[in-house]
């Protein structure tokens, strides 16, 4: 499989892809090829952003704070903030004056876990998983260039990296996101990888299409991915996709081997069978209920 450079657009990408920053499109202006969608309702669109732009690095803001990292204007940002306020989503510090998320924002992440009928199948499996071997299990799903960690069976042994439900992870340089990867088609694998901004995050990330390429298609042979210390430094992983019932997939299974307990030899050995027969028998019942 030859990976080519391609000049990737998001709209070329339609679903597969989301913008990479979490601010809204500058107000005024709009790309000449971009046709205006009626539908669309901007000011969605900047309450969104708002609430997307509180992150780790930045736990609280100010107004001005918030209008930068979200690129609308000063009177923008105060109305956002304010009708989240008013909506509970968004609260502010009664000494520094300064805004944070509150609580109620998790009701729609949660709301999302709650729906998810994937989650639901494959809870007993991960569980079953993590007893067999004794290791941390997770469930992934795509969004965009990243996977996304939606369900999670921790072991009693030590786990280098904490991980919680809704952490994300890029598909390029992880276990689960190779596994996805290579069940998609060539074209749509390729067009993701393109897409994704291989950053180098340890010595050991392999950042080169064609080595990812060859990796890709190693494991659709293989029926697993696997990942060593690309992402982070002692964290080893085994991926395995789960497919819908059009044999698209929807999601990977993937354990944590981290490097103090496994040799990458070992992890294949021991650990690839199980995982594969856990994301196959997810496959299979999620299949019956569709």
């Amino acid at each position: 499989m030859r990976y080519a450079s391609l000049d990737v657009t998001p709209k070329q990408l339609g679903n597969s892809m989301t913008r990479k920053t979490s601010g809204a499109r500058p107000e005024a202006s709009l790309d000449p090829d971009e046709t205006p969608d009626a539908l669309f309702n901007q000011s969605l669109e900047k309450g969104i952003a708002v609430l997307r732009a509180f992150s780790a690095q930045r736990r609280s803001m100010t107004l001005p704070e918030v209008a930068e990292a979200t690129s609308i204007t000063k009177s923008s940002a105060q109305r956002m903030i304010y009708t989240l306020e008013k909506l509970g989503y968004v609260r502010k510090h009664p000494r520094t004056k300064r805004y944070q998320l509150a609580p109620r924002v998790m009701q729609i992440g949660f709301n999302y876990l709650a729906a998810d009928t994937l989650i639901d199948v494959a809870n007993p499996f991960l569980s079953e998983l993590t007893n067999v071997i004794g290791e941390t299990t997770n469930l992934t799903e795509p969004d965009g260039l990243d996977m996304v960690y939606v369900a999670r069976f921790v072991c009693m042994k030590f786990v280098p990296i904490h991980m919680p439900i809704g952490s994300r992870i890029p598909m390029y340089c992880t276990a689960s996101g190779r596994a996805y990867l290579a069940a998609l088609p060539d074209d749509e694998s390729r067009a993701l990888l393109a897409a994704s901004d291989r950053v180098t995050h340890t010595q050991y990330t392999v950042t080169d299409l064609e080595e990812i390429g060859r990796r890709l298609v190693l494991g659709r042979r293989n029926g697993y991915a696997s990942n060593r210390e690309e992402l982070f430094i002692g964290d080893m992983t085994i991926a395995a996709a789960v497919l819908d019932g059009e044999r698209r997939p929807v999601g990977a299974v993937h354990v944590v081997a981290p490097t103090s307990r496994w040799t990458l030899a070992d992890a294949e050995a021991r650990l690839a069978p199980a995982v594969i027969d856990c994301a196959r028998s997810i496959s299979n019942s999620i299949r019956t209920l569709a």
